[in-house]
């Protein structure tokens, strides 16, 4: 299926739309608690298992708009689907809050194979996107992976220390406004190692 273009409007309402319920359903179910096939789950438990199928069809209406996928939202979506799921089987809320540190420490973890291989594999999928110089790749990636690694060791020491309530608006707004922020601080750098597209100018 060939990459189709779709409005800046569209991916971001998929994109955040599922955070955005999760975050809007717990407000709503977070005091009650529901008894199903004789089990008692919390309303956490219980939007969670809502939030799975809503991005799995989320990620699949964009698939089926653009063509494609990036390895990112794959991959979120496998652990979603693993960690939720795990969440709602074993009545434990723990596995749900973990999955962010699992995803920022995988890929930072990719991410430094790569700079140990002297490679860049953000330039490998993102080269035509954002054209920059191999140094400016390079930059930009062991920026991004500190970046992953802090994120990560965050989640674990708000959902280990915090309560639920503040880990979930960590998870909607810090995590959401932390990476729009460092991607938005990345524009000297942009600016310094960018190159112009061809048929640009």
């Amino acid at each position: 299926m060939a990459d189709k273009k779709i409005s800046q409007g569209t991916k971001l309402a998929l994109d955040l739309g599922p955070i955005l319920a999760f975050f809007v359903g717990y407000l709503l179910l977070r005091d009650r608690s529901f008894i199903i096939a004789g089990a008692e789950y919390s309303g956490f438990i219980v939007v969670t298992a809502c939030f799975i199928p809503l991005l799995a069809l989320t990620t699949f209406v964009l698939w089926r708009l653009t063509g494609t996928l990036s390895k990112m939202q794959i991959v979120t979506l496998v652990l979603v689907v693993v960690f939720g799921g795990l969440t709602v089987f074993l009545n434990d809320e723990r596995f749900f809050k973990m999955k962010p540190t699992i995803i920022y420490a995988l890929f930072a973890a990719v991410l430094g194979v790569g700079l140990l291989r002297g490679r860049s594999y953000m330039q490998l999928v993102m080269d035509e996107m954002l054209p920059m110089t191999h140094e400016g790749w390079m930059i930009l990636t062991r920026r991004v992976t500190g970046f992953f690694v802090l994120l990560a060791v965050l989640n674990e020491v708000v959902w280990r220390t915090m309560s639920t309530d503040a880990w979930v608006n960590f998870k909607t707004f810090g995590l959401t406004i932390g990476l729009f922020a460092f991607f938005m601080l990345q524009g000297k750098l942009f600016q310094t190692y960018g190159l112009e597209k061809e048929g640009d100018g």
